[in-house]
């Protein structure tokens, strides 16, 4: 018997269906896993010795407090740069940038960024700030070269978030006398908060475990006191779990596995605040 058309639509439709949720569930299920591992093997190593003293014997006891605290200063760092340069640069691209080729050369550029190894970023940081710019290998270096693998995911954010704003709140604000600047400022940014902190939380999420970057641009293998400065030396949580599995014999396991603990529990709080901030932000939009 024939199948009319609408059934093998439905049937279709089912297939699909279950192969999404499989993907899904697939994703959701790897991305699970490897939570609850990292967990298991992390929590041993687990103390509040080991957050806040200094590490010793080459990483095989004591803690990773310089490291947590040079992590800290570097994703603050990129912060600074990244955040004001990427926001505005989605507000040109949304709001003013002219549909001409120049502007989809900027687009496209931007698209490409994003898409550049990190370790091509680490060598780049190291041409342009450590040596060009003579800042040297410290802070400050990091900071921009990070800022630099991070400005197209911000950028991007910003400018989709904003394109998401109904053009009938920015037509409102003009008809009652609101300049464009003011437009954008009070209407249109406050209405695409949600999506600028999403791509500005996953920017400086990755800025924080990248290791290749802060390779070549101011981390150092071991040290016992916290950088003094942008132009200091650190340690950085990444780094310290790089060189300890590649660079140490006989490693201390619990501790490597603490460390990676301690690097994904503050990405993941970092990013649930954001969310749930998010989540409040958007039920107090109506549009």
């Amino acid at each position: 018997m024939m199948l009319t058309r609408s059934k093998r639509a439905r049937i279709a439709e089912a297939v699909v269906r279950v192969i999404l949720g499989a993907a899904a569930a697939l994703v959701v299920g790897a991305a699970l896993f490897l939570v609850l591992y990292i967990v298991w093997r992390g929590l041993p190593g687990l103390s509040w010795e080991f957050l806040t003293e200094a590490p010793k014997n080459r990483g095989r006891e004591g803690g990773i407090y310089p490291a947590l605290i040079g992590t800290l200063y570097v994703v603050l760092g990129t912060a600074a740069f990244a955040v004001p340069l990427g926001v505005l640069g989605g507000v040109y691209l949304a709001e003013y940038a002219p549909k001409k080729t120049s502007t989809r050369m900027i687009r496209l550029a931007v698209a490409n960024m994003a898409g550049v190894p990190s370790i091509v970023y680490g060598l780049f940081g190291l041409a342009a700030f450590v040596l060009a710019a003579g800042f040297g290998r410290s802070v400050i270096a990091a900071s921009l070269t990070l800022t630099c693998m991070t400005l197209p995911v911000v950028i991007t954010a910003t400018e989709e978030a904003l394109r998401q704003v109904p053009m009938d709140l920015r037509h409102a604000a003009l008809a009652l006398g609101a300049s464009k600047i003011r437009t954008v400022l009070t209407v249109a940014l406050p209405a695409a908060a949600p999506g600028i902190v999403t791509g500005v939380v996953l920017g400086l999420a990755r800025a924080a475990g990248e290791t290749a970057p802060i390779l070549f641009t101011g981390a150092v293998f071991q040290m016992r006191r916290l950088p003094d400065g942008p132009g200091s030396q650190f340690m950085a949580l990444p780094y310290h779990i790089y060189t300890q599995v590649t660079s140490v014999p006989n490693w201390n396991r619990d501790l490597v596995w603490g460390t990676a603990l301690v690097l994904v529990l503050s990405v993941s709080a970092v990013s649930a605040l954001a969310a749930i901030w998010r989540s409040a932000r958007r039920r107090r939009i109506s549009w």
